[in-house]
């Protein structure tokens, strides 16, 4: 669990139990990753979170609107913001994203980062997929984000309806 975080709301979602973290001012982590949460209560924001994801998963919602906070080196930080750019319903491959940073020689740099984001579906680097078009890479495991990019393209209509591991 991240430092400074006091709080906690689990979501049961369509693909399993999803831990929000949150402190006084801005969610900090959200994570398919069982955890210890006895001594944590919930707090407006991780309510807020587990709304707004619930919405998410009902299709009623395509862009979120929380104060996210994960710490992270200057580097990271980009990645995770230019992650936020990526449009619900569309996928980028690895190189696509490292050449839209202007950082082609940094597409492991890139994948390492995206990797490392502590903020799950709100910060969607399920959206990132390998250049063969292939799902790679998803710390909450590739069912789920398959499902997820399945999910957006239902909603959305965008593209094609189911994509390979």
């Amino acid at each position: 669990m991240p430092m400074s975080t006091s709080y906690c709301s689990i979501l049961h979602s369509p693909i399993g139990a999803i831990y929000i973290f949150a402190g006084e001012e801005s969610v900090r982590e959200i994570t398919f990753k069982e955890s210890d949460t006895k001594d944590l209560s919930e707090n407006s924001l991780s309510k807020l979170a587990a709304a707004q994801l619930n919405d998410y998963f009902e299709g009623k919602l395509t862009a979120f609107n929380l104060p996210l906070q994960q710490d992270g080196t200057q580097f990271q930080q980009g990645v995770w913001t230019a992650l936020q750019t990526i449009d619900y319903g569309n996928t980028c491959s690895y190189l696509e994203f490292s050449k839209q940073q202007n950082n082609v020689l940094a597409i492991r740099a890139i994948a390492a980062a995206n990797g490392k984001n502590k903020l799950a579906i709100v910060v969607p680097c399920h959206r990132v997929i390998g250049s063969n078009g292939k799902l790679v890479g998803y710390a909450g495991e590739l069912w789920r984000k398959k499902w997820l990019l399945d999910h957006e393209r239902a909603i959305s209509k965008k593209g094609q309806m189911t994509l390979d591991f």
